[in-house]
């Protein structure tokens, strides 16, 4: 799949440039991995207020070679593509700065994931720059592509936002959640609390964990709601991994549904996705979607199961957060948006056998 390239940066050049805002957390460093060895792409900066002056290798271990070192945020030069993986409310308070820098702009926080300023008012702190919101785009290509060829601002999804709606999103646009009830549970590692971290994410307190940590009212319950059209009753748990987020959806649909529906619902939508693989039960230890499957890639892993006596259908999906979750889904969407190849830079399949991830 490709897109059509339809702004305003020059696809037809050597390579596009692109600095990283924020490149020195975990999402920074994936982007960082992902652009040095992207096609397209040629890095310019990486900005980081701690390790300015230090090089990108000394702070990710993948990068050690590279002659980049990290810059003042202050210090951005003109690029055609800004990535910017900052804490929640810096892009928002920074937006015209990015756009005066870059013709394209990629957030991988929240601060544009959303359509309204009543949203961010009941879900965040409200937002500095509402004006902004009805430019920019859903970054997740698969519920979104077609608008964001030629996007000037594009929102990275949420983590546990990600592996939920690709989850359900069949099932939104077959109907089948329609006067449904969704519960839906997540557990995730603890690379989604960033390289900060704090005392919940140390080793110590983490290890054996499956921790409830937003039994109710968690932020990315407002992007789910949005892309399903639909309510959902959210829970994340925190659990022994570093990398992965699983969704486990129980959805109680209004009617009758066959497993012929489901298989139609999910080939229709995905049969064509360049990161999207269905695993819904048959043989082998790999049965059903599981984090540790998709390690270090952009792939997602989505099955379901029908349970008929119950009235039940059991939807389960799995990625890795910093990638799928986070900046993978960023560089896949810059790659609709600039008309490259959708998996330019994103080939990798993954490992097996490895550790925990």
């Amino acid at each position: 799949m490709a897109a059509t390239p339809t702004g305003d940066v020059d696809v037809d050049s050597e390579a596009v440039s692109a600095s990283i805002v924020g490149a020195s957390g975990f999402a920074g460093g994936e982007l960082l991995r992902l652009l040095a060895g992207h096609p397209e792409f040629e890095l310019s900066q990486a900005t980081s207020r701690e390790y300015a002056g230090k090089s990108v290798g000394s702070v990710h271990p993948p990068l050690r070679g590279t002659d980049l070192r990290f810059s003042q945020p202050g210090d951005l030069e003109s690029v055609d593509v800004l990535f910017t993986a900052t804490p929640h409310g810096v892009t928002m308070e920074h937006i015209d700065e990015y756009q005066d820098a870059a013709e394209l702009v990629v957030d991988l926080s929240a601060d544009f994931r959303l359509d309204t300023e009543a949203q961010y008012d009941e879900w965040y702190d409200g937002h500095s720059c509402p004006g902004k919101l009805d430019v920019a785009q859903y970054a997740l290509p698969e519920v979104n592509r077609e608008n964001l060829a030629g996007a000037d601002v594009i929102a990275s999804g949420g983590c546990n936002a990600t592996a939920t709606i690709l989850g359900l999103y069949p099932l939104a646009e077959a109907g089948i959640l329609d006067g449904a009830d969704v519960v839906v549970d997540v557990k995730v590692g603890s690379s989604e609390g960033g390289a900060g971290g704090g005392a919940a994410s140390s080793h110590a307190e983490r290890s054996g964990v499956v921790r409830p940590y937003a039994p109710t009212g968690h932020r990315h319950e407002a992007e789910i709601e949005q892309w399903l059209g639909t309510s959902v009753s959210f829970t994340c748990h925190a659990v022994d991994m570093v990398r992965g987020a699983s969704a486990t959806c129980h959805v109680f649909p209004d009617g009758p549904v066959s497993n012929g529906d489901l298989w139609g619902a999910y080939r229709g939508e995905y049969d064509d996705e360049p990161f999207v693989r269905m695993q819904a039960g048959g043989s082998g230890t790999y049965r059903y979607p599981e984090p540790k499957a998709v390690a270090g890639t952009n792939h997602a892993e989505v099955g379901f199961e029908l349970d008929a006596s119950n009235e039940r259908i059991v939807v389960f999906s799995a990625i890795d957060n910093v990638v799928k979750g986070s900046a993978g889904q960023a560089v896949h969407a810059a790659n609709v948006a600039l008309g490259f190849e959708e998996t330019a830079g994103l080939e990798f399949a993954g490992l097996h056998p490895v550790g925990s991830p």
